[in-house]
């Protein structure tokens, strides 16, 4: 993943924009179908699956474990679409499964494995060691599973499947990632006893990606409930059904494209937007009107329209917080202060993403003030230079958008977008060049 070759962002400045783009695919959502596919009682389809790094790591892990992936690629009403077909198995470990620097993968694929027979070892990117999993490791052991961590509770880890997880009730802190809650959840239909997890510790971030994984359970034939005010989840032991499943378009992956016309003005379409959807990403909509734009939704998807002018905005961006560096990117360009907040937990996403974009606005110029929890944007003429992006797929988009408006930008290892774009660089420049 890593290119230390500098890419030079596109610059553009006030020319308005006038374009129509067709975003990959859900990484959140792939992801959690591949786990659930694999566990069903007949085969699913995934229709337009997102192929990028993060993906494809899940997808390696899962073959490796016995499960039958197929590609191909069919024509519906002359249109070229991708079709994944997921045939269960029974799950044979004696395999070492790399998870890269996906949160997804890392998280999601050890309570899986543990219903395989062997021992299945876990390793990846130097990143993800630091990167928190203990409280995963930690349920599971609590549920009878053996795993080998040496103590540190993260990776690499190896972890000694009997084909077998008793579940029942467990307390679990989610308060760094809802992706342990997640991880739970996913496979408890699975359980001898399906599961009962409570969470108790500090606010639980990300809660509609909690509620995408109780929402897709239930498409796939599982018994869910929910005590919010418990803060409980409750999945009875039960069989999975084969899904055919069209993957929505990533929401997230779009606040960079949408950023074109509220930076440089003019509008920008994005196709098969959902009318629904529990994607965190369907909160731009909101976020962006605040910011200045003028929003529309229809069957066809989601046009905004920009002036060229943006409104710096004080937000809670606890629900959606990998939605800030894009936010971050917008309020160093906005014409009044901004305050994102909430935010703390991005401290141990792929990068402590809170330090790394005051680094690098702050690089350039900019006036962003770091609190644990929070930045504190007020804009700054911005200048020419390096944006580092610490091998996060969202540092890099972050820096593309400055480089509309500021001249001379060079966006180290671009290539990093490639964990949930697969060409990000193709699709920036063919919609401004």
């Amino acid at each position: 993943m890593t290119n230390n070759a500098h890419w030079p962002a596109i610059y553009r400045g006030k020319k308005p924009v006038d374009v129509s783009v067709v975003i990959p695919g859900s990484k959140s959502v792939t992801n959690r179908a591949l786990i659930l596919a694999a566990q069903a009682d007949s085969p699913s389809i995934l229709r337009r699956p997102l192929v990028s790094r993060d993906s494809e790591l899940m997808v390696a892990g899962l073959r490796s474990l016995g499960i039958g992936i197929q590609e191909k690629t069919v024509v519906i009403e002359g249109v070229e679409e991708l079709q994944w077909l997921i045939t269960p198995a029974h799950m044979s470990g004696g395999v070492k499964i790399d998870v890269g620097n996906a949160g997804t993968v890392m998280r999601f694929l050890p309570p899986l494995a543990a219903l395989a027979t062997g021992t299945v070892e876990f390793d990846g990117d130097p990143r993800s060691y630091e990167r928190p999993l203990g409280p995963v490791i930690k349920a599971l052991e609590n549920l009878g599973i053996s795993i080998e961590h040496e103590g540190r509770y993260s990776l690499p880890l190896k972890l000694n499947g009997t084909g077998e997880i008793a579940g029942g009730e467990l307390t679990i802190d989610a308060s760094a990632s809802s992706q342990f809650l997640s991880a739970l959840l996913l496979v408890a239909p699975s359980f001898n006893n399906g599961i009962v997890a409570t969470h108790k510790g500090g606010s639980l971030p990300s809660m509609p990606h909690i509620e995408m994984t109780v929402e897709m359970l239930r498409d796939f034939g599982a018994q869910v409930s929910v005590d919010f005010e418990a803060q409980s989840w409750s999945v009875k032991n039960g069989k999975l059904h084969g899904n055919d499943l069209v993957i929505e378009p990533d929401l997230s992956n779009a606040a960079p494209f949408l950023s074109l016309a509220m930076v440089c003005g003019g509008s920008v379409r994005i196709s098969d937007w959902p009318l629904k959807t529990t994607q965190p990403g369907d909160q731009l909509r909101a976020i962006l009107q605040e910011m200045g734009a003028k929003v529309s939704i229809d069957a066809k998807g989601l046009t905004l329209t920009g002036t060229g002018v943006i409104h710096g905005i004080d937000i809670d961006l606890h629900d959606v917080g990998e939605l800030t560096p894009s936010i971050a990117a917008l309020a160093a360009l906005a014409d009044s202060p901004s305050h994102l907040r909430g935010i703390a937990h991005l401290r141990l996403h792929e990068t402590d993403r809170l330090a790394a974009l005051t680094r690098e606005i702050n690089s350039l110029g900019g006036q962003v003030v770091e609190e644990e929890s929070a930045l504190h944007i007020t804009p700054a003429p911005l200048h020419a230079g390096v944006f580092h992006t610490y091998e996060d797929h969202r540092l890099a988009t972050a820096g593309a958008v400055i480089g509309l408006v500021v001249p001379d930008i060079e966006v180290e290892n671009i290539a990093t977008t490639r964990k949930t774009l697969p060409d990000f660089a193709g699709l920036w420049s063919s919609l401004l060049v």
